[in-house]
């Protein structure tokens, strides 16, 4: 098929790659000079493992083109709106104006037979206005279906190419929009990936309730490692002992300093805002809980540094890790970004270091000093937090850094850190949710 990608951020540009691996004709559309000439050039404008060499292949191979608009190129038989829905600052509502400005440029250049899907993440109801504006504008009724996209920072090509699920949602009285999105899988669905058809509205809420769900989960650890703290209880046992149960299970159970990401956080304020348009607040009244949870383990943290060092006036910090999880360069709504700002704000001489997010960070936040060199980075830190679990900080020698920095004292914001190994070394290791450290 011929298939068109609309918006080439972390989402489009996956998906552009994906689609193009799989056989069809991909054209990205993309309105950043900047960032279309990187992408033509096969080079990334953000990190994610394994796709830039993907993208150069089919480049390469002749699968993927780039153009700035659906009017400079030929008509495809099917386009993907993977523009972005960022959360309005304090109401927590999405803002759909990217998803409904692209949807009407379309309108503009497309035929009766062409299909549109949107894999953004939208507010339930998103869709049926979508397809009604364009049907006005291009004086027909549109084919609109609903795809949501399930995937996760560090694995999204993978995600994209064995997906554990495909949810195509269309209106009642057309199975013809469904129907090309399911076409354009079938490699996908022959192999054995389940398919789920749905209506537009059910395909908007997937992504939002599965995240919601995600969110819950990891707050509900997070929860516990509060009162473990309180009473004495270790949360890392606690969540092993009933992650056994089944109807549990283990994974989302790991105690820490919370999710963030452009995702998650998001996506769980949209949801509750959109429910309270719907009149139907109280159905998700948790999510407040569930997100106040999140942003008090960020803040544990600082508490914690203020616990053993007193005062943070000119004591010097190293934060080991920027981006919201490994293997991303991702700081939207991190943990660790948001520790290292909070650390500086009391005073503190923050050093931050991260695999790929320092390129990221750029000249933001001046107050943060950049540790480039991992190893020279510990030279006399009397506080060092462990804020995103890379490999290269789980594999640490504590003996080795125990002769650099001034004071042997350890935060495990992540719980990743061999407990043992490192007290064995002489480290205080203080792991949230653990009642691990000596006094």
């Amino acid at each position: 098929m011929r298939v068109g990608v609309i918006g080439l951020g972390y989402l489009g540009t996956t998906h552009a790659v994906a689609m193009a691996k799989l056989g069809h004709e991909v054209v990205g559309f993309e309105r950043s000079s900047n960032r279309l000439e990187a992408l033509a050039a096969g080079k990334l404008p953000f990190f994610e493992p394994g796709l830039e060499s993907a993208l150069t292949e089919v480049i390469d191979s002749g699968n993927l083109s780039f153009a700035a608009s659906p009017r400079d190129a030929d008509l495809c038989e099917l386009y993907f709106l993977c523009v972005g829905t960022p959360q309005v600052d304090d109401t927590g509502k999405a803002d759909t104006s990217f998803v409904f400005a692209a949807g009407l440029e379309l309108a503009a250049v497309i035929s009766s037979e062409t299909v549109v899907a949107g894999k953004s993440t939208v507010p339930v109801g998103t869709a049926r206005e979508l397809q009604r504006q364009m049907s006005e504008a291009s004086g027909f009724e549109v084919l609109l279906a609903w795809n949501p996209e399930f995937l996760r920072e560090g694995t999204a090509l993978e995600d994209s190419l064995k997906p554990d699920r495909i949810v195509v949602g269309s209106s009642n009285s057309d199975s013809k929009a469904g129907g090309a999105v399911l076409r354009c899988y079938e490699s996908l669905i022959t192999s054995g990936v389940p398919v789920i058809e749905a209506d537009l509205e059910t395909a908007e809420l997937v992504k939002v309730a599965a995240n919601a769900f995600l969110a819950t989960k990891i707050s509900f650890i997070n929860g516990m490692a509060e009162v473990a703290e309180a009473s004495g209880a270790d949360a890392v046992m606690l969540a092993k002992a009933i992650g056994y149960d089944e109807r549990i299970g283990n994974k989302f159970l790991r105690t820490g300093a919370g999710f963030g990401g452009g995702c998650l956080p998001k996506d769980i304020r949209g949801f509750a805002a959109r429910a309270q348009e719907l009149g139907v607040a109280e159905a998700v009244g948790f999510l407040s809980q569930v997100d106040q949870i999140n942003k008090r383990r960020r803040q544990r943290v600082i508490d914690i540094a203020h616990e053993e060092l007193g005062a943070l006036s000119g004591k010097k910090i190293l934060v080991l890790g920027l981006s919201f999880k490994p293997d991303s360069d991702d700081m939207r709504d991190s943990p660790a970004l948001d520790i290292a700002l909070g650390l500086a704000k009391a005073g503190a001489e923050v050093s931050v270091h991260d695999p790929v997010a320092l390129d990221a960070l750029g000249e933001r936040h001046p107050e943060l000093l950049r540790a480039r060199a991992l190893d020279a980075a510990f030279a006399g830190q009397e506080l060092v937090v462990l804020a995103t679990e890379w490999k290269e900080y789980r594999e640490l020698d504590p003996e080795v850094l125990g002769k650099e920095v001034a004071v042997k004292t350890v935060i495990d914001a992540r719980n990743v850190l061999d407990v043992e190994s490192w007290q064995r070394a002489g480290w205080r290791l203080i792991a949230l949710g653990r009642n691990v450290h000596k006094n």
